[in-house]
């Protein structure tokens, strides 16, 4: 499997970057998870949108799906409906929209939850956001990617993510910032999160550019020494 790190920015991007989105291939399937602001060109970049096997949405907050709205034009234009996991959220505006526009096959999701895609076998994980959201595990070809969404602290979160090749984390507070009643974790505590799960790799994502991540990477790297920052552009 690979995974292409096509936007690590939350809740807003960087100069010249791009919110929550990453492409993950593993023999013939294609998955995209979230569809933040500016994935779009980045993804059209490796490869046509359409051609996708899916897409999987931790939750609807507007820097994880912003881009299908302009996504919906490209699939009147070529005339094809993707598959779109997320989980049922009526407060969202995008959901609505999504449904109304005849380009996705809307699947609802909750924690538990278990369906292939092509090559890849997917469970759905528990998260902790103001809105529902999930995780989610990946696995094909003898590898296992995890991937948290966005969530602050839940009771045995590490078991879901046990043993994975490389665990995909937010950890957008500094540990100053963080508390428990907050909507994301610290980069810290992805870190401890992935020292429990025992993870082979660890890359902190949803970075929020108003922290220094040299800050974040010092202070996870006292719990998991390897943790790498997420970098745009990057494939692993």
């Amino acid at each position: 499997m690979k995974l292409h790190l096509l936007g690590i920015n939350g809740p807003f991007p960087e100069s010249g970057g791009a919110a929550s989105g990453y492409l993950v291939s593993c023999k013939d399937t294609l998955l995209q998870m979230d569809f933040g602001t500016g994935i779009l060109a980045r993804l059209t970049s490796l490869t046509p949108p359409e051609l996708l096997d899916a897409v999987l949405l931790s939750h609807w907050h507007f820097d994880h799906t912003s881009d299908l709205l302009p996504l919906i034009y490209r699939l009147q234009a070529v005339g094809k409906a993707l598959d779109l996991y997320a989980p049922e959220d009526p407060s969202s505006a995008i959901l609505k929209i999504v449904r109304d526009s005849g380009c996705f096959r809307f699947h609802p999701v909750a924690a538990g939850d278990t369906f292939s895609v092509g090559s890849i076998r997917v469970q759905t994980v528990p998260a902790r956001h103001p809105i529902p959201t999930v995780g989610y595990r990946l696995e094909g070809d003898g590898r296992t990617i995890g991937y948290t969404g966005d969530t602050n602290t839940v009771p045995h979160l590490s078991d879901y993510y046990a043993g994975c090749d490389l665990l995909l984390a937010d950890g957008l507070f500094p540990e100053s910032v963080w508390t428990e009643d907050k909507p994301h974790l610290s980069a810290a505590l992805s870190a401890k999160l992935a020292r429990e799960a025992g993870v082979g790799q660890l890359v902190i994502t949803h970075l929020n550019p108003i922290y220094d991540p040299a800050l974040l990477l010092r202070e996870a790297r006292k719990e998991f020494p390897a943790a790498l920052l997420a970098a745009a552009g990057s494939v692993l």
